[in-house]
């Protein structure tokens, strides 16, 4: 009988935190997953409505968040003007690398796009222009044959119809699963480039976070006229692997857009909400050009 006392006894015992934690968390307030984001700058928990109002722009210390491509297409392009092009191309496992096939699926999937990069003409501010819009969260914007073959295909269209083109990179550089045939892209799109500007036509490139790899050491830096996001990494190579090389610590800003502005590599940084006016003006500056 004392035994089972005992027991009682802690049974009721152990009851009793376990009634208080519910009445605990039936008084907590009920938050939906998703409400609020935090700004990787200055660590600020911010609404994620209000990022979203702000053009994704943190209101405490103006960092700017990464847009994907549709994103980007729908501040930047007159409302109802864009056609896409190429929308139906898309990536094939043509190394048989492993589970790449199943790494493009979710990509798909997550990104509701075929790959890392969307392409079209619209109207910036009443100007006709082509567009090609890279996407950090595919495969952080990697470039393969797609995305290298989208990009050339719209250079081609912009000379074929004389107008100007716009290119707005975000990469990680070139698709590792995709070998030699991934680097090759770095030619292709120079070579289109070359052509579009023996014609006299307008290249303008925009530098987003992040700008890498060979994406930065092809079409990215050949713009006539480069703009870039502020603080954005723009690079070839990582920090550590240029001082590893040349034996020399280097500047911690180095690799940033405001730094390669004061060494003359970046035309201007204009930040996000005056990015479609700069682009309207520059565009209407060299109509008919």
């Amino acid at each position: 009988m004392f035994r089972f006392k005992k027991l009682l006894k802690r049974e009721k015992y152990i009851q009793i935190p376990n009634e208080s934690l519910e009445r605990e968390n039936l008084n907590k307030p009920n938050i939906p997953d998703g409400m609020w984001v935090k700004c990787k700058n200055c660590g600020n928990i911010v609404y994620k409505e209000d990022v979203e109002n702000n053009l994704k722009v943190c209101e405490n210390c103006n960092y700017h968040f990464r847009l994907s491509s549709r994103e980007r297409i729908d501040m930047i392009a007159d409302s109802g003007t864009f056609v896409e092009m190429d929308k139906d191309m898309e990536s094939k496992n043509v190394l048989n690398f492993p589970q790449y096939d199943e790494k493009l699926i979710k990509e798909k999937n997550k990104n509701e796009e075929k790959d890392a990069v969307v392409t079209g003409i619209c109207r910036i501010n009443g100007s006709k222009v082509v567009i090609a819009v890279m996407n950090s969260g595919f495969m952080m914007g990697s470039m393969g044959i797609v995305v290298g073959e989208k990009i050339t295909k719209a250079i081609e269209k912009a000379t074929e119809n004389r107008l100007p083109i716009i290119i707005f990179t975000a990469s990680g550089g070139a698709r590792m699963q995709e070998g030699m045939f991934s680097l090759m892209q770095m030619a292709k799109t120079s070579a289109a480039l070359g052509k579009h500007s023996e014609a006299g036509l307008l290249y303008v490139t925009v530098l987003t976070d992040p700008t890498t790899g060979g994406v930065t050491a092809s079409f990215a830096m050949l713009g006539d006229i480069i703009v870039a996001e502020p603080d954005a990494l723009v690079g070839f190579a990582g920090k550590r692997v240029i001082e590893q090389t040349i034996k020399q610590t280097l500047p911690k800003e180095f690799q940033k857009s405001e730094f390669l502005m004061s060494k003359g590599f970046v035309d201007k940084i204009v930040e996000r909400k005056d990015l479609k006016k700069t682009l309207g003006q520059i565009l209407r500056w060299h109509k008919g050009a």
